[in-house]
């Protein structure tokens, strides 16, 4: 989890399209040109919105097939939703609003879910500090607001490639198994290169060399293929409260409360959904708040008691300040299983 919700530098932006007619939320023209052009949507955010802050945590590193940033200010998203693929577009526009288009076949589905995607159930001001680098965090990172995705397997799967290994080696396996077995998202994303993870059926299909082939040890492996199996039933875990939701997922064997969390922070927007068990978090929470950069996960959740019910959101504020303690030791070299 450590680091992974910075910002990131943008792509290069797409060529500028000419201006568009709207009747209705939906573009004039003919059915094909609807369907290049795409569906759209305004809407306006409650209080401030930085998108960046809001979108970062679906991103899995700088090459992920799955989104995309551009220099017009655009944010893309391709995911699969229950109404089937779709591509999201998603950008500031003047007047305090933020402006959508989406493509495919859930496209709906993506602009109905717009508000909750960009943290409109979230409430920021339940979140009191009581520690002066928190304070500064949120006073500068008004912005901040906890998204929901409403979605489960596209943030579980993911997350169990991160286990036990480098963020380096999970982006790559994340990366090469969307190009080879996911499908291109719809709408203009040919120059983006955007791809629609796979289906829990291409999932449970893909077999055991393509997994070792992208650096994913059988543990991992079967952990997903356990998942996507039973795929519906943890889709509904999107829609329960915390205690409930990591049951669920939990049931599984190989998904533990590390995993468990890292997912429902992103598919419910769970402001408590702390994560345990990860290898720097302890260490940078013990850091900013006691100075105690040896800090294990009982001393973490003792330090992050006073915001029971916001523990998530105060691990966010605390990577967001970059407040970390220097290294001690080299980086831990990125494994490969490939040529094995």
């Amino acid at each position: 989890m450590a680091g992974r919700f910075a910002p990131r530098t943008a792509r290069p932006g797409l060529p500028p399209q000419a201006p568009t007619a709207v009747r209705g939320g939906v573009v004039a023209g003919s059915p094909a040109a609807s369907a290049e052009l795409g569906r759209m949507r305004e809407w306006a955010p409650p209080g401030p919105l930085d998108l960046r802050l809001v979108l970062g945590p679906l991103r899995r590193g700088t090459g992920d097939p799955t989104f995309r940033t551009t220099d017009d200010g655009s944010f893309w998203r391709a995911t699969r939703t229950p109404a089937g693929p779709g591509t999201l577009r998603v950008r500031a526009v003047p007047g305090g609003r933020v402006g959508a288009t989406a493509w495919g076949p859930g496209a709906d589905w993506l602009l109905d879910q717009l508000p909750e995607l960009l943290g409109a159930a979230d409430d920021p001001d339940a979140f009191e500090p009581r520690h002066r680098l928190l304070a500064l965090a949120r006073h500068h990172r008004p912005g901040l607001r906890l998204l929901r995705t409403g979605l489960v397997m596209e943030s579980l799967i993911p997350s169990i490639l991160e286990q036990k290994v480098t963020t380096t080696e999970a982006y790559r396996a994340w990366r090469l198994l969307v190009r080879r077995h996911g499908t291109p998202a719809p709408g203009p994303t040919a120059g983006l290169g955007l791809h629609v993870m796979p289906d829990p059926r291409t999932w449970a299909l893909i077999p055991s060399w393509e997994w070792h082939r992208a650096g994913v040890d059988g543990k991992r492996s079967d952990t997903v293929m356990r998942a996507v199996r039973v795929a519906r039933r943890l889709e509904e875990a999107a829609r329960m409260e915390l205690p409930e939701a990591k049951a669920r997922l939990e049931l599984i064997p190989g998904i533990g409360p590390w995993t468990s969390a890292e997912t429902l922070q992103r598919s419910n927007g769970a402001p408590d959904a702390v994560t345990t068990g990860d290898y720097h978090l302890p260490g940078i929470v013990g850091h900013a708040l006691a100075d105690d950069r040896d800090a294990d996960d009982p001393r973490m959740l003792e330090l992050l008691a006073p915001y029971a019910g916001q523990r998530h959101r105060a691990t966010r504020l605390i990577l967001l300040t970059g407040s970390t303690p220097p290294r001690r030791a080299p980086r831990m070299t990125p494994g490969d299983i490939a040529p094995l």
